[in-house]
């Protein structure tokens, strides 16, 4: 199976230590998260993956190589200017089966071989892994009509949303709805696909996963990868 990796963004909001060093190669414990990425990928049987590459890639390529200590092929795909979270891919040859795209900052137990099981299964043109999540509203919010009339009031309420884990698979005909080296998002290729009947599915998951855009997700992830570390890497154990 192949693999492509988002790597090539700058992580802003984890300044200033993603000023000098790319995101992917921040430490959970001792190890980068995308190494742990890449070794999990391994485990599910995934051989070959392409890094999409920009900001501060050489760091990236010293580091991880042609991925041959991973058990990996390894190749790198350069952007000259960002093209978003779906432009990438258009510049990669050679996605003839399906293949996964994953973010190169997030922790999670998913099994790789399991959803692409599911994709399988259902048939689907992209898949999407997608976790529950439960947002707390600090605030006591109000709703109002057109004319300033308040008609509701809830005290800091909760509410629950179907999110994007960072993960997808796509069959290769999703690439013709791509433009080639133009800026496009996964939301906008995703529409898209829906609009032109083509079928994407949710893949749901309720494992652990964490998002490491910001300095409280990162520090989380840190603890916890280290007190459940063999859930991560269970080919440590």
């Amino acid at each position: 199976m192949k693999a492509v990796i988002l790597a090539g963004g700058k992580g802003t909001r984890l300044a200033p230590y993603t000023l000098v060093f790319p995101k992917p190669l921040m430490p959970i414990a001792d190890m980068p998260i995308l190494e742990i990425l890449l070794r999990q990928m391994k485990r599910a049987g995934i051989d070959e993956v392409v890094l999409t590459v920009g900001y501060l890639s050489d760091l990236l390529k010293s580091y991880f190589g042609n991925g041959s200590r991973f058990g990996i092929k390894l190749n790198y795909s350069y952007e000259q200017t960002p093209l978003g979270t779906a432009g990438p891919l258009s510049l990669i040859n050679g996605l003839d089966e399906p293949f996964f795209v994953a973010n190169g900052d997030i922790l999670t137990t998913l099994d790789f071989s399991q959803m692409f099981a599911w994709h399988k299964e259902k048939g689907a043109a992209a898949t999407i892994a997608t976790h529950q999540r439960n947002v707390r509203i600090d605030f006591g919010v109000i709703q109002k009509d057109g004319d300033h009339h308040i008609t509701g009031y809830s005290e800091k309420p909760s509410l629950d949303y179907l999110v994007s884990m960072g993960i997808y698979i796509f069959e290769p005909k999703v690439l013709s709805y791509i433009p080639h080296a133009q800026y496009m998002d996964f939301p906008d290729l995703v529409l898209k696909l829906i609009d032109t009947g083509n079928s994407v599915i949710s893949y749901p998951f309720s494992g652990y996963w964490q998002d490491l855009g910001r300095l409280d997700d990162y520090n989380q992830a840190t603890s916890d990868f280290t007190t459940m570390r063999s859930q991560f890497l269970p080919e440590e154990s």
